[in-house]
């Protein structure tokens, strides 16, 4: 006899082994990128999103399909990544909303759930596109009114779904002609039925499954970071992490919170949804923390590691040692005066990073092309700013939804997203602070700053593909201006030039030169110089900028 409803203990089962499926075929999607460059990474950005939401429901007992899929839900908004994974976090904020308060559901409800998902989907994106992740969404859900008028079997609706679903996404290269070229089809989209198809596999097995681990840094790198902090430095000794369950919590409430956390402890996080508070806090009296927790609502997710304790384990270092929290890598520092206006930027590369800061940049997140930071990442270093106003540079556009996503989440504080597409776009756009505490007037001028600026790049080829009527062999240098491949070369220095003849225009005043990890000084000296005396009408800078896969990142205004 087939299911004919489907209840929390199924569905957090699927949310679980749809993660895994994806997580295990995340590469197939990354080399699905349009681009052959190195870092393509939808696949690994709605990976990460998805392993997030099913850890979050393997916290407590299984409970009603309107609670595990809540849970999964806030799983994914706090551990969105990239556009890929905001988008998926949005659809499953949808399908949640859409389960609300049932404990368990047949093809109707799942029906309804899907239509709500889509919709919240498509409103997270500014100008959505057709041939994307969005139109595969929208497959599956049309696919469900039709499936539910043939059948009330849960499975066999779902496989009519998936089989839909498979059907448009080998359409979206004739939606999309970049695609065609590319001879691809959507990498969101097909990642979002790794995760059906996964899900699919155990709706009716009795299997045991476990959220698998997402690729981390090694314990004796963590430890080994950790052992320069003196024991007596770390302020507070127990890394307290915990959710409280409350329907809408109200801004008071939450500040509240925050203030009481501050007088027991530090590195204080609290951000909220609609029914969760997400709590952590550097403390000696956790006690103290969780009991101020229950005069709110329910918890879950209990999490207390003596950080003093780890700290002595790390000097001793054994394979069975415990994870350390990263917050603990570093020892903690007092808290900085109050300031009015205070920024976030995502850099990679230690040259663009030292850049960053001493433009006055509070926190650098680590990240970029190669990881895109997650909305809760953007969310911590935020809170670290003692300000009222803190300005978000993302410096690539696969960041942008991410950082928007951290706005909307914020409680206490203004947060000003610049949509910066590049490095050379939030340095221009940082240029423009110049103490003002005007945030409105400096928001205006970094929106403008970022406009007036061409970013140049020059990577490498991973694989062998077609761009318009371009035909790249894996190894080739690609020269790409914004985000259009303009050069396709075999010799970096002819192939950076090249690109720089297509990028300078009789306008062009300034070209700064950013080298990556894989360029010398040497190297780099003589190719600034080169470009100095060719375009002896502008101003030609060259710094170090250490950056991983691209050789060079140009700026031109």
């Amino acid at each position: 006899m087939g299911i004919t409803k489907l209840n929390g203990y199924r569905l957090q089962r699927m949310f679980i082994a749809g993660a895994n499926e994806l997580h295990e075929n995340k590469q197939a999607v990354d080399a699905m990128n349009v681009f052959p460059v190195p870092d393509g990474d939808t696949g690994t950005n709605m990976s990460l999103t998805v392993l997030a939401a099913a850890k979050e429901t393997e916290k407590g007992d299984a409970l009603s399909i309107s609670e595990v899929s809540k849970r999964a839900a806030s799983g994914a908004l706090r551990g969105a990544r990239g556009n890929s994974g905001v988008i998926t976090s949005q659809l499953f904020r949808g399908f949640s909303k859409g389960l609300e308060g049932l404990e368990e559901a047949g093809v109707e409800e799942l029906t309804v759930a899907m239509q709500q998902a889509v919709r919240m989907a498509y409103k997270a994106v500014m100008k959505p596109k057709e041939g994307t992740i969005l139109t595969v969404a929208r497959a599956c859900a049309e696919a469900a009114l039709e499936m539910k008028q043939k059948t009330d079997d849960v499975e066999v609706f779902l496989h009519g779904i998936l089989e839909h679903g498979h059907r448009v996404l080998n359409q979206t290269p004739d939606m999309l002609p970049i695609l065609k070229q590319a001879g691809v089809v959507d990498a969101g989209g097909r990642g979002l039925l790794y995760i059906l198809e996964g899900g699919l596999k155990h709706i009716n097995t009795e299997e045991t499954l476990f959220v698998s681990d997402a690729a981390k840094t090694s314990r004796q790198q963590e430890y080994a970071a950790l052992a320069s902090v003196e024991n007596t430095s770390i302020t507070f000794g127990y890394c307290t992490e915990f959710f409280i369950h409350v329907q809408q919590p109200d801004d008071t409430t939450v500040q509240q919170l925050k203030s009481y956390l501050a007088t027991i402890g530090d590195s204080i996080v609290c951000v909220s949804d609609e029914e969760v508070i997400k709590i952590h806090v550097h403390t000696d009296h956790p006690g103290l923390a969780l009991e101020k927790a229950l005069t709110i609502g329910s918890l879950t997710g209990l999490k207390i590691d003596n950080m003093r304790e780890q700290h002595q384990n790390s000097i001793d270092f054994t394979a069975n040692a415990p994870a350390v929290d990263k917050e603990t890598l570093q020892a903690p520092k007092e808290e900085k005066p109050k300031k009015e206006i205070g920024f976030v930027s995502i850099s990679t590369g230690d040259g663009l990073t030292e850049i960053f800061r001493n433009l006055g940049v509070d926190e650098v997140i680590e990240g970029g092309q190669t990881m895109n930071p997650s909305t809760d990442d953007i969310l911590k270093a935020v809170e670290k700013i003692n300000a009222d106003h803190v300005f978000i540079l993302p410096n690539n556009k696969n960041i942008i939804l991410a950082a928007q996503q951290a706005a909307k989440l914020s409680e206490d504080k203004t947060l000003y997203v610049i949509p910066s597409k590049s490095v050379p776009q939030g340095i221009s756009a940082m240029l423009c602070n110049d103490g003002s505490t005007d945030a409105e007037a400096l928001q205006t001028a970094m929106l403008e700053a970022i406009g007036l600026v061409k970013t140049a790049t020059v990577t490498y080829a991973v694989r062998e593909t077609t761009i318009g009527e371009r035909q790249i062999q894996q190894g080739d240098l690609l020269g790409i201006l914004d985000e259009n491949i303009e050069v396709v070369g075999k010799d970096l220095a002819e192939s950076t030039k090249e690109l720089l003849e297509k990028a300078v225009d009789a306008d062009s005043e300034i070209i700064t030169i950013y080298y990556g990890a894989e360029v010398s000084q040497a190297d780099a000296k003589q190719f600034a110089d080169e470009i100095e005396e060719r375009y002896a009408d502008c101003e030609v800078d060259l710094h170090k900028g250490g950056q991983p896969l691209y050789y060079y990142i140009i700026s031109i205004e």
